[in-house]
């Protein structure tokens, strides 16, 4: 039986250029890794597929040279041209099991769940590494309906597999999140939109230790 693969603990860093107050996704990546992030996602929603590539290249680079994890979000061709270390999916993209058909045994498949039906699926089929479990509170940056903090104590108490909370959650509530349970949590535009991203990054770090 394959084995999932260990994701890093602490702050998940993603991208979120419509966030950036202009500053590109490669600046926001490379302060994250500053700030001391260990895995980072590319999401580009708003991009052509070259420009998606491309950028993808760069920050893939950065991310290697630091020993960073870099995953891409929904688009599997473009994880594969890149080598990227894994692929981020939803609920209605490709089934993780075709998934790993193409990337192969070693790479990451993180799926998004949003609910303890989908959380517990995710958590018998081992061709998925972690989920993300969310979003906990309302966000800008998606439109799915808030889970709440219910889904992710569940998750806590019941699911054996790495998860990531995200959705909503800011330096002001990320304490409760902590101490429900989460070792791995996103925040979005509020690390992308902060004028001091590497200090910022790094502040949130030190409640994981």
């Amino acid at each position: 039986m394959r084995k999932r693969i260990e994701i890093p603990k602490g702050i998940y860093g993603i991208t979120g250029d419509n966030f950036s107050n202009g500053r590109s996704n490669y600046f926001c990546v490379k302060e994250m890794i500053a700030g001391g992030i260990k895995i980072v996602q590319y999401r580009a929603k708003t991009k052509s597929t070259r420009e998606k590539i491309e950028e993808a290249r760069e920050i893939r680079e950065l991310c290697k040279k630091n020993n960073v994890l870099f995953i891409v979000n929904d688009n599997v061709d473009i994880a594969l041209l890149v080598d990227a270390d894994g692929v981020h999916i939803g609920q209605d993209d490709m089934h993780p099991d075709d998934v790993r058909k193409l990337l192969g045994d070693d790479k990451i498949i993180g799926l998004s769940t949003h609910s303890e039906e989908q959380g517990m699926e995710a958590y018998k089929n081992m061709n998925v590494d972690y989920i993300g479990v969310g979003p906990i509170y309302p966000t800008t940056t998606k439109d799915t309906k808030p889970v709440g903090l219910e889904y992710l104590e569940f998750t806590v108490r019941e699911l054996k597999l790495p998860f990531v909370a995200i959705g909503g959650i800011k330096a002001h509530n990320i304490d409760t999140i902590i101490s429900k349970g989460a070792q791995r949590i996103c925040l979005v535009s509020e690390i992308v939109g902060n004028d001091n991203i590497s200090e910022f990054v790094t502040e949130l770090q030190k409640k994981f230790s």
